[in-house]
């Protein structure tokens, strides 16, 4: 979908921002560029749409050159998000989303259908159709930036650190959303970010660049973590990139075994530790039988990683985590030794060349 042949940014000061870069971005897939502050990635993601021109080489998409398309055909095109989403903040929500669609000329009551039909692909209620950007959270305020970059269903979607004002809990969220979204519209995304965990979370293959605009490796994650090719990127990897690769890996093949509930407790005078359930099967938490204080327990379906689910036998006071069904009704619990058995049947599978 995009390519980059041998491209360099310069800039009037003399600072290479850009150097040399050879890059074929799949179709269909999020790219994620990432790397410390001044390495060139936010460069390399204005260029495609020509908000920078480069210096030397050539950027196609689809085989066209980007200098063969005027700047503002391109951006129409392309849906770009940006950090604290960059809306109009004299404009409603609704308004905002629909700023391309009235450019491109569609009639009133398309661009209304559209602009109802993203919020509810994005999670936002009809009614913040009205209000100002101000009045919304920050997290509300991104999805409506993701929003107005769909709005034209454009194939390319270019996203700068968009979730890099929002706290943790929300950004985790937000991540989620994007990759339900990309999983049922397939867009074309470069992401870019400074943060190598969302990276792995995000990406289907990783640009790794370093500063000067030098890209040093372009794999997937699982390659990129189990053969990072050089001292620099195993640094900016982390000490901690087993554990990383963990988050890559699901729960869908571990093993599922009972464990005994509140319910049969209370019938049987049970267990020490006894798993306690709503009044429609899912997990509130755990419970001892010397101390009634409840112990939240956050069930995992089978697409939730293996990491996720050694951090909850680690927090839990049982040694187990919670399975649940895609409705979130309880099926039983996995232990450790499983989910390390698992574990180790995947590094092992990554690990080959």
């Amino acid at each position: 979908m995009i390519s980059f042949d041998a491209v360099n940014k310069r800039f009037d000061d003399g600072t290479t921002a850009v150097h040399e870069l050879d890059l074929e971005v799949p179709e269909g897939e999020i790219t994620v560029l990432v790397g410390s502050s001044g390495c060139g990635k936010t460069t390399t993601l204005r260029m495609v749409n020509r908000m920078l021109d480069a210096t030397s080489g050539v950027i196609r998409i689809d085989g066209r050159d980007v200098r063969e398309i005027a700047g503002s055909t391109l951006r129409r095109d392309i849906g770009y998000v940006i950090q604290q989403s960059g809306l109009f903040p004299h404009r409603t929500v609704a308004d905002n989303i629909a700023t391309v669609p009235k450019l491109l000329g569609w009639d009133k009551k398309r661009v209304r259908d559209r602009v109802e039909e993203l919020m509810a692909t994005v999670g936002l209620a009809a009614d913040l159709g009205r209000r100002y950007p101000h009045q919304l959270s920050g997290g509300q305020q991104q999805r409506v930036g993701v929003a107005r970059a769909l709005a034209a269903d454009p194939p390319i979607l270019l996203m700068d650190e968009p979730f890099g004002a929002v706290d943790p809990v929300v950004r985790a969220l937000l991540q989620d959303e994007l990759l339900r979204l990309q999983a049922e519209l397939r867009k074309t995304i470069v992401f870019v970010t400074h943060d190598i965990d969302e990276a792995v979370k995000l990406g289907d293959r990783i640009a790794v660049f370093r500063t000067g605009g030098h890209l040093v490796q372009f794999s997937t994650p699982a390659q990129l973590l189990t053969h990072p090719v050089d001292e620099f990127v195993a640094d900016f990897l982390g000490a901690e990139r087993g554990l990383k690769l963990l988050s890559l890996a699901t729960l869908e093949d571990v093993p599922v075994r009972p464990t005994t509930t509140a319910r049969e407790a209370d019938e049987s005078g049970g267990d020490e530790w006894v798993l306690v359930l709503s009044d429609q099967d899912t997990p509130l938490g755990w419970r001892s039988s010397s101390d009634r204080a409840l112990i939240p327990a956050h069930g995992l379906s089978g697409g939730d990683s293996l990491l996720a689910g050694l951090d909850a036998t680690v927090s839990s006071p049982t040694g187990l985590a919670v399975r649940v069904d895609a409705a979130g009704r309880y099926v039983g619990v996995s232990d450790q030794r499983a989910i390390n058995e698992s574990a180790t049947r995947f590094r092992s599978e990554v690990l080959v060349p």
